[in-house]
């Protein structure tokens, strides 16, 4: 009797144990009954179910992270581009995330890969492969994220919180292709930085010959202006010097003269002795002739 009494109090205790569940922080949790869903809104603390013919499933409430293998998609060109992604997303609807993953968190990722995979498809099939090397990757992952935010929500009872791309290689025949386009766009540029060069430098050598010429024209019209003003001063010097002294200016002429001719002591000349240039070497200055 006392053992079977014993028998009874275990079993309400363990019946009590299995009537109370626990649920965590970070946690949400589901109340099943035969496979059909009772409840499904649990906050976290303790609560009650009915023992044995009731189950608690509980899924993580943290966000979760989805990192797929580099899939290859085709720009709007049709060049292939080999891209890395990752999606970060979080259970939104335990009921709806059960019946359409029974609680397992690799059948959710294989269900939300694809879609995430058609959604960043038709995004790049969509844009030319300029405009992804540019930047706009920005632009791609925000509408990735909103179109797969709303059909995971709608079929799988998931949240994409975020869709990132982490890179997004050329495949080698696309690379070629690619390196030869921007090799001839910096060829044509460096050939019109170069023509522009030489074209200021023409420009430049032009000015500079134009003012050489300006300057040698102002100096020698300076020059002439002043070798003319001397040349008059000397006139009048000369006249001045004649007209005070006739004679002395003549024979002041004729010892320029003979410097001139003989000051090498090379010079030959056939004159009569009484030729006029010997007149000062033959009877000297004042004396008649």
């Amino acid at each position: 009797m006392k053992i079977f009494s014993g028998l009874i109090v275990v079993a309400v205790v363990l019946l009590a144990f299995n009537s109370m569940f626990v649920v965590k922080e970070g946690e949400n949790a589901l109340l099943l009954q035969f496979g059909r869903i009772v409840r499904a809104d649990y906050q976290p603390g303790l609560h009650f179910k009915l023992p044995v013919v009731q189950q608690v499933m509980r899924f993580d409430n943290r966000i979760l992270g989805l990192d797929a293998q580099p899939e290859r998609y085709f720009t709007l060109e049709k060049k292939s581009v080999n891209v890395d992604f990752y999606v970060k997303w979080r259970i939104a609807d335990n009921a709806a995330y059960y019946r359409a993953t029974s609680g397992e968190e690799t059948q959710a990722i294989q269900r939300l890969t694809p879609i995430v995979k058609d959604a960043l498809r038709f995004e790049f099939n969509a844009r030319p492969l300029e405009d992804l090397i540019a930047g706009g990757r920005k632009d791609i992952t925000e509408r990735v994220r909103q179109q797969t935010d709303a059909v995971a929500r709608k079929t799988l009872g998931i949240a994409v919180v975020d869709v990132r791309i982490k890179r997004i290689d050329l495949p080698d025949e696309v690379s070629g292709s690619v390196y030869k386009r921007m090799r001839a766009e910096r060829l044509q540029l460096a050939n019109e930085l170069r023509y522009t060069g030489q074209e200021s430098a023409e420009t430049i050598r032009a000015d500079a010959d134009r003012q050489k010429l300006v300057l040698l024209a102002d100096a020698n019209r300076d020059a002439t202006k002043v070798k003319g003003d001397g040349d008059a001063q000397a006139a009048a010097i000369y006249a001045q010097a004649y007209s005070q002294d006739p004679e002395f200016f003549s024979f002041y002429r004729s010892l320029a003269a003979y410097r001139k001719a003989f000051g090498d002591g090379k010079g030959v000349f056939v004159l009569k002795p009484d030729s006029e240039f010997l007149r000062y070497l033959n009877d000297g200055p004042g004396r008649p002739r």
